[in-house]
């Protein structure tokens, strides 16, 4: 059985590159680009893993990965931050909030592949 990602990405064309990626190698993907979508999708959709962008307009994805610490139901759900933030700090926070890990952008295929295989197993 394929593992489930959601991506939530406010970039199309890192959205469209992502699941089409994932896709080829036998994830089933869905794919959301405001973060006020990303809840009902994860509650609809119950990925296995949530790919998160950090700066989106809206709500951050910080403050998602946050919210999602206090909800029971998503709060399980490994979180992969792929984001620009790339300064001081921002890896510890980011993963202080809870994302499970960090790749910072631009994130080479790759790297990228490897990293969701990690996490979903």
């Amino acid at each position: 059985m394929s593992k489930k990602v959601l991506i939530v990405e406010d970039n199309e064309l890192n959205l469209k590159l992502f699941t089409d990626l994932l896709r080829a190698h036998q994830f089933e993907v869905e794919g959301v680009r405001d973060g006020r979508e990303a809840f009902a999708r994860m509650r609809a959709f119950v990925p296995d893993l949530v790919i998160m962008d950090i700066q989106m307009p809206h709500v951050s994805g910080l403050e998602l990965i946050e919210a999602m610490q206090s909800e029971p139901d998503l709060k399980p759900i490994p979180v992969l931050a792929v984001t620009a933030y790339a300064g001081k700090g921002d890896e510890e926070r980011i993963l202080g909030a809870g994302a499970k890990a960090y790749l910072s952008k631009p994130v080479g295929m790759v790297v990228f592949l490897e990293a969701v295989k990690a996490i979903t197993g």
